[in-house]
């Protein structure tokens, strides 16, 4: 069960485990974020496959002790832009790759940068690790 604090009402967040079920968690805790918000509807669809796909790259490729948790933060702006943040323990960049069409996995950061308006990683502050963050818009998510 993912430990839970709200700083407001237009943010959320929680600490997930480094677990295959924690991006179907994270997806979850997204949708009872959107859900009292009107705007909610149009960034769901985008926002979840992001989320799952930020939180994957946390659990299968954050070089990390097993029992590190991820921390994930949603937050819903007034203009109704969505950040959507997801922080590990380690301190590597992720990287665009080349994925042969014939593969089955490796594109989750081309999702990424195809659907946010905008897409980026940084290191923690006060901390070790980083922060890969994306930020998708109601207009961007009709789309």
């Amino acid at each position: 069960m993912p430990e839970t604090d709200s700083p407001s009402p237009a943010e959320h967040a929680c600490r997930l485990p480094r677990h295959r079920k924690s991006p179907g968690a994270a997806r979850r805790e997204l949708r009872d974020f959107l859900a009292p918000f009107p705007v909610g509807e149009l960034l769901l669809p985008t926002g979840e496959l992001l989320v799952s796909e930020l939180v994957t790259n946390a659990v299968q490729h954050a070089r990390v002790p097993r029992d590190r948790l991820i921390h994930v933060h949603f937050h819903l702006a007034p203009d109704g832009a969505l950040r959507i943040e997801v922080h590990d323990a380690d301190s590597e960049k992720p990287t665009l790759r080349d994925v042969p069409v014939s593969a089955e996995t490796g594109r989750g950061l081309l999702l990424v940068r195809e659907l946010a308006r905008s897409w980026g990683c940084s290191p923690r502050e006060g901390g070790v690790g980083k922060s890969v963050w994306c930020r998708i818009t109601p207009e961007g998510a009709a789309a």
